[in-house]
């Protein structure tokens, strides 16, 4: 019988594109370019490995974006990574992933999350185990039912070819994922989310993955452009960036993307590039009842069937 084996470098080619393709796409819409920071860890560190952080801070558009692409090798998966998986216990591995968060600057414009990620766990004299993971969501501060509809539809037939479950499956994960335990609320209305994926082998699961990160302008470049020229003032912003304290919150309590960075030695700069540039916390604060800024409680921020 024929073994399949995973193509890292097609996943990075792949990437780098995928990478490319966004900043170009923002770039034009922004009027701003991205700064291009290179990065590499020494092969006798802890993590080792290269990457290129796309930012643009102050933009026109995107007060931060951040798109960063990143190919990493370990001595040993950190426990972020295998505390579910005890099989992966004290396997080397490889990691390559392109992550991208875009703060826009008007509050009518949402925060969007996108990753498309790949990992290969090594042992000698076992068969390597790899899988794929990611996907996308969408934080809005105010809520529009045709944006919600329009990127959970993207999502919805991009994955409609490799499965008939597979939306049901990525959307569920992800409304249960990008859930603030502590604040009993979700970050956003969601989108899809997937992890630790192989199923039909290596050319079927990164095919899967390549159309998720190919939806992705198509799911959030016609949001934009509806709302970038929306009028906002003092007010809006205020619950934009109250709002952004949430974001804050899960990314460093919860995500295994930043738990995982930091636990095994990866780049700090590049993996809390996601964080927000203006945050504000109030204590037990509550929007006006009937309000828009209640709206989105109310509306948005609770797992509903968008199409």
């Amino acid at each position: 019988m024929t073994v399949e084996l995973a193509d890292s470098a097609a996943v990075a080619d792949y990437l780098l594109g995928l990478q490319q393709r966004i900043v170009d796409a923002f770039e034009r819409l922004d009027g701003k370019r991205f700064e291009s920071d290179a990065w590499q860890k020494p092969a006798d560190a802890q993590l080792a490995g290269n990457g290129i952080t796309r930012i643009l801070e102050g933009g026109n558009l995107l007060e931060r974006g951040g798109v960063g692409f990143s190919h990493v090798l370990g001595r040993a998966l950190p426990p972020s990574a295998s505390a579910q998986r005890p099989e992966l216990t004290g396997r080397s591995f490889e990691a390559l992933g392109v992550s991208l968060v875009f703060h826009p600057r008007n509050p009518y414009v949402p925060t969007v999350h996108m990753n498309v990620r790949f990992f290969i766990a090594k042992s000698e004299g076992q068969p390597d185990i790899f899988w794929f993971g990611g996907g996308m969501d969408l934080t809005p501060y105010y809520g529009f039912e045709e944006d919600a509809r329009h990127f959970h539809a993207v999502c919805k037939n991009t994955l409609a070819p490799f499965g008939p479950d597979h939306h049901r499956r990525f959307k569920k994960w992800c409304d249960e994922y990008f859930y603030l335990k502590h604040r009993d609320e979700p970050r956003g209305i969601g989108g899809v989310f997937f992890d630790d994926f192989n199923e039909g082998g290596f050319a079927h699961s990164f095919s899967m993955q390549r159309a998720i990160g190919d939806a992705f302008l198509d799911a959030y470049v016609p949001i934009v452009e509806r709302r970038r020229d929306t009028p906002y003032g003092e007010r809006e912003r205020e619950f934009q960036a109250y709002r952004r304290g949430r974001y804050v919150e899960f990314n460093l309590v919860f995500d295994r993307g930043t738990l995982f960075g930091l636990q095994s030695g990866g780049r700090t700069e590049s993996i809390l590039m996601s964080m927000p540039p203006v945050v504000h916390w109030k204590y037990n604060w509550r929007p006006a009842p009937g309000s828009p800024e209640a709206n989105l409680y109310s509306d948005f921020l609770r797992p509903r069937e968008w199409v």
